[in-house]
């Protein structure tokens, strides 16, 4: 396979095949995720969920909102998927004696402690998805999640999210970071959308002009991690630089994403104004050329590496399927948005290594987790827990770039 085989190229007919077709492998993979409660089982290598496992907020909304957007290309059978997750998310994953919503459930009926920026950020995008598809019980939910996430997660004094809570939500963890932030940008774009609550796209707007500030004095590698006053933690974790929420240094595929999410807030807030939205498309731009500068084969093998250190040297070697899904989706965004060859040939890159390396071709879905030889390992994302990075980079590509692709999904189908 070469790249410039046209099923690699942006705007092809052939590509456009290329992801449709795998975009309904993945949609075909996941059907046998609802547990009987509604909330998510975490699939095994072919699909096969593993029940043994905890059953966790943030995967069963990723995969509700994945099957809206199955809803909106016509994939058979996905509202009663959405219905299912909207069951777990309205019933046993919620926290019915202090709300909000647990982090995870266990195969035995309990819970694990505290509530996360990061779950319930999903939870705002999963409802807002199935709010746009029309399911019974959505808009309540959304209406719910908004409520609990201005409640206990938006510092709306400094224009950021708190991280984590007590289940109680009675003491705030002093740890703050930018994981969780950024999936409030997405969620908050993704509100902005389907409601028409403009103050959304806002708030969104405030974070990213916080984590910009960050990026241009630590030369475009994003810090993740913060002290409680929001002073930088640029040692967190130095001795477990794999962890699977909170690694040591920079992470590129986090650097990738800020900068499609940043180019999507920009187009979407200016839609009118090229020059004001000019300067955040230009540092999207630097964000996603430091991450693969950085990170793209920097160990003589293809693919994106997990970690580097401030100075742009690998830390943790391993491929997440994640950070590609993640290349796919920017590159295609950059190159549309700005017109530039060099995103479309990065988009040919990563599409082909996606093609030969990183999707399964014989269970199904993506391999979650590759060594530095790309081989497939599991020492931090074991089986295939879910669809949502893969799913969206086989849709994004083909849709409006400044729109949540929920909504670009239902309006181009």
């Amino acid at each position: 396979m070469a790249v410039d085989d046209a099923k690699y190229q942006l705007g092809t007919p052939e590509n456009k095949a290329f992801l449709d077709a795998a975009r309904d492998n993945l949609l075909n993979f996941g059907t046998r995720f609802p547990a009987p409660d509604g909330s998510s089982y975490w699939l095994g290598d072919d699909g096969t969920p593993w029940k043994d496992r905890n059953r966790a907020t943030w995967i069963t909304c990723r995969m509700t909102h994945v099957y809206c957007l199955g809803a909106f290309v016509g994939f058979p059978g996905a509202e009663e998927l959405v219905d299912a997750g909207l069951k777990g998310l309205k019933g046993a994953l919620h926290d019915d004696v202090n709300d909000g919503w647990y982090p995870e459930i266990t195969p035995e009926g309990g819970y694990t402690p505290t509530k996360q920026c990061y779950a319930h950020a999903f939870v705002l995008l999963a409802s807002s998805s199935a709010t746009l598809l029309g399911r019974p019980g959505a808009a309540e939910l959304l209406d719910h999640a908004k409520q609990v996430f201005l409640d206990k997660f938006w510092d709306d004094e400094i224009g950021l999210s708190v991280d984590t809570w007590n289940t109680e939500f009675t003491e705030l963890d002093p740890y703050r970071g930018l994981n969780a932030n950024m999936h409030s940008v997405e969620a908050f774009l993704a509100v902005a959308d389907v409601t028409g609550e403009e103050e959304w796209r806002t708030r969104a707007g405030r974070i990213i002009d916080h984590v910009l500030g960050w990026a241009r004095s630590n030369n475009w590698r994003i810090p993740e991690h913060f002290h409680a006053d929001w002073s930088l933690d640029l040692e967190c974790n130095r001795e477990k630089p794999d962890d699977q929420f909170k690694p040591y240094g920079a992470t590129p595929g986090h650097g990738i994403e800020w900068a499609r999410l940043i180019t999507q807030w920009a187009t979407s807030t200016y839609p009118n104004d090229p020059a004001t939205a000019a300067p955040y498309i230009e540092a999207a731009e630097h964000l996603f050329n430091r991450a693969v500068e950085d990170a793209w084969n920097a160990d003589g093998a293809p693919g994106i590496v997990y970690t580097t250190d401030w100075d742009g040297k690998p830390v943790v070697h391993d491929r997440m399927h994640w950070t590609l899904a993640e290349g796919i989706n920017t590159a295609s965004t950059l190159a549309r948005v700005t017109g530039k060859e060099s995103y479309a040939k990065w988009y040919a890159t990563f599409l082909e290594y996606a093609d030969s390396t990183v999707m399964d071709h014989v269970n199904g879905s993506w391999f979650h987790q590759l060594d530095r030889a790309n081989q497939p390992i599991g020492t931090v994302w074991p089986g295939k827990s879910d669809l949502y990075h893969a799913t969206q980079s086989m849709m994004i590509p083909l849709r409006d770039p400044s729109l949540s692709i929920a909504p670009a999904a239902k309006k181009q189908g």
